[in-house]
């Protein structure tokens, strides 16, 4: 595996999309890398986390507020 194909598959890696003998192989390009590897893996995980945190959250639809609502009414009248 070439070291472009290491980082190709990292990104599939850090979201755990890699198949079982996928893995096997990127485990001895990772050791075969070293450091470099190390690196590029910790800037994916990096920015994994970053556009995790960038993803704003869906707003509520009035069907489920509503909902939630009516149970919380009956849990009042219990």
């Amino acid at each position: 595996m070439s070291f472009e194909e290491f980082k190709n598959q990292s990104r599939l890696y850090v979201i755990g999309a890699l198949e079982p003998e996928e893995q096997e192989e990127f485990e001895r390009a990772r050791a075969k890398f070293g450091k470099k590897a190390e690196d590029f893996i910790t800037e994916c995980y990096g920015l994994h986390e970053a556009f995790a945190l960038s993803l704003r959250p869906a707003k509520s639809s009035a069907a489920i507020k509503e909902r939630l609502m009516a149970m919380v009414r009956a849990r009042k009248e219990t």
